[in-house]
């Protein structure tokens, strides 16, 4: 009975930008638990990569190009989706980018751009997504926020400005659909070890050592450990949590931190 609440089996999830990184991790989560998997990205190429590999896991998986911050392209999307898949159950806002530009350096052409896809795309594609869920009487919509929903830092301005903003917007979503039986929550991950990071993720440079000094579990995190948050926030076991920012941060955000001398 109580794994019944993790089934996802006979649910259609849509990840946006799944097709590698953290959100591929939380994809191949609910995955693993039962749901079909639908990503999204701008390239086929990224997307053919990702299936083949949801694929050879078992997972069934699909891909669909379209652009996350262009309304008309997200309303066909869901429309082709819907029509050749199934009814979208379960959405996962993950998409986004990051541009690291001081506040007095920064053009106002690039600040736009990252509210443009981290905050104004979940916009769009949870609003479209939503109309569909409301008809059939529920459904689960996840925002992928951040730490810096909460804590700023050295030159992500835009980055922290849309995920604080996203932080909100989750709020809201959960205050105007949760009587539709829409749950709407966010996870928040915290440093973790993937491709990007692994530059930095090496004995002796000073963010690795930061990093981990700074994080009460001592460590990076690994991509599957978002998974859990991913398959709770989906399934039937959090049919009461509404507006609520899981954050996956080994405590990070729990603490001050640790004193120079320890």
């Amino acid at each position: 009975m109580t794994m019944n609440l993790f089934d996802l089996t006979g649910k259609t999830a849509l990840i946006t930008g799944g097709v590698h990184g953290l959100g591929m991790a939380m994809a191949k989560g609910l995955g693993y638990a039962g749901a079909k998997i639908v990503v999204n990205d701008l390239s086929q190429e990224n997307i053919d990569k990702a299936i083949a590999e949801y694929k050879s896991e078992g997972i069934e998986a699909y891909g669909y190009v379209f652009d996350v911050t262009d309304e008309e392209a997200v309303i066909a999307a869901i429309n082709k989706i819907e029509a050749e898949i199934a009814p979208i159950d379960i959405l996962i806002n993950n998409a986004g980018i990051i541009k690291r530009t001081p506040i007095i350096e920064m053009e106002v052409k690039d600040f736009a751009a990252v509210i443009n896809v981290d905050l104004i795309s979940p916009f769009i594609v949870s609003k479209n997504v939503a109309k569909g869920m409301i008809q059939r009487g529920g459904g689960k919509i996840i925002n992928i926020c951040s730490m810096m929903s909460e804590l700023g830092r050295d030159s992500v301005s835009a980055y922290a400005a849309a995920k604080g903003g996203l932080k909100m917007l989750t709020k809201n979503m959960a205050t105007e659909w949760a009587k539709f039986n829409i749950q709407t929550n966010g996870i928040g991950p915290g440093y973790f070890a993937t491709s990007q990071t692994a530059p930095i993720r090496v004995d002796g440079h000073p963010f690795n050592e930061f990093i981990i000094s700074r994080t009460p579990a001592n460590r990076w995190g690994d991509p599957e450990d978002l998974q859990g948050a991913a398959i709770f926030l989906s399934s039937k076991a959090s049919d009461f949590v509404n507006g609520h920012i899981l954050y996956v941060d080994g405590g990070i955000l729990a603490t001050i931190g640790k004193p120079s001398n320890e």
